[in-house]
């Protein structure tokens, strides 16, 4: 109950920061809150999800923590662990993230991702996880991705924190089958920059998407064929250049 007080003061005190900020915000069209929820959608692996989410359901009560205990967590196979770290977040911190649907958001390239757990992340055990585990996590996701042709936002977030670059030509034919997707587009975009690729580094979408990191949460480009095309070479081209493995 705490922590559900915490975040109605937490919404309270950002709604009157929002409309401080912007005395000019509109009422979002049906597309654009329709967008907004696509945008926000988790994908839910299958691995032992049943079995996961009966755990997940036991903590989610607990006001003092969002953890699995030890026990619990050393329980579960590699694939369930998996699937725990897909579905659920273990860190709470009160922050001020949370922004509603920037009108005509359907028609943008936004430079950053939506949080997939609002005000939960990822924590350190789940860090650590990620990165003992980079390879079965690529092979997961494109396994799931594979069979769903979706890439959640959840999966989108641990591409970027495991650097998954090798997995640049599953996202682009992933987006390329009906072109809905544009945080891939904005994913392929973040995964040039981490890599310090100096092509994008150096370009105009660069320039106003990253360059100032204070404003990048609300910065977008328009979405059009061109700006797609370029970002889809830029990255194809960036991939083309990596080392392979042999």
């Amino acid at each position: 109950m705490k922590r559900i007080a915490a975040a109605l003061m937490l919404v309270a005190t950002c709604n009157v920061c929002w409309a401080q900020e912007d005395e000019k915000w509109q009422e979002p069209s049906k597309a654009t809150v329709a967008y907004q929820e696509y945008r926000e959608k988790i994908t839910r692996p299958p691995y032992g999800l049943e079995k996961v989410s009966l755990l997940i359901k036991k903590i989610k009560d607990d006001d003092e923590s969002s953890t699995l205990p030890q026990k619990d967590y050393l329980s579960l196979s590699l694939r369930e662990k998996f699937t725990y770290h897909m579905i659920h977040a273990e860190s709470y911190s009160q922050n001020c993230d949370a922004m509603p649907p920037v009108p005509e958001s359907e028609k943008k390239i936004f430079a950053q991702l939506p949080d997939p757990f609002g005000e939960y992340s990822w924590s350190e055990r789940q860090m650590n996880y990620f990165k003992a585990h980079r390879d079965t996590m690529v092979a997961l996701m494109t396994e799931s991705i594979g069979r769903s042709n979706r890439v959640g936002v959840n999966y989108k977030k641990a591409i970027v924190e495991i650097n998954g670059k090798e997995m640049i030509p599953l996202l682009i034919n992933t987006y390329n089958r009906d072109h809905k997707d544009k945080d891939i587009l904005t994913l392929l975009m973040i995964l040039m920059k981490n890599n310090e690729y100096t092509p994008f580094l150096t370009s105009a979408s660069y320039k106003k998407l990253f360059s100032d990191a204070e404003t990048s949460y609300r910065a977008f480009l328009n979405f059009n064929t061109a700006n797609e095309e370029l970002i889809i070479q830029r990255a194809t081209t960036f991939y083309n250049g990596l080392p392979k493995k042999g």
